[in-house]
């Protein structure tokens, strides 16, 4: 899991990585928590939206939608291509 660390914001569409922290506190952090997005978690960018919209991301099995700010709270790992 020693990645090239990053924002979730940053992830490229179709790129992996890892959660490895969270950077805000409160309800923001209860609200990312409780979508899936916990150190640890696996977590992939599937499609951006238009227009600088949400972003939808793949974390454990389910499919969520965030927007840049919320995603640039969210520290990730990115996953090399040896790892799976």
């Amino acid at each position: 899991m020693d990645g090239i660390r990053t924002s979730l914001k940053d992830l490229q569409m179709g790129q992996r990585g890892y959660v490895t922290g969270l950077l805000c506190s409160g309800t923001e952090r209860r609200r990312l928590l409780d979508l899936g997005l916990c150190p640890g978690s696996r977590v992939t960018a599937l499609h951006k939206s238009p227009f600088h919209g949400p972003v939808a991301y793949g974390v454990l099995g389910a499919v969520i939608a965030l927007r840049g700010a919320d995603a640039a709270h969210v520290q990730v790992a990115l996953q090399g291509d040896g790892d799976r």
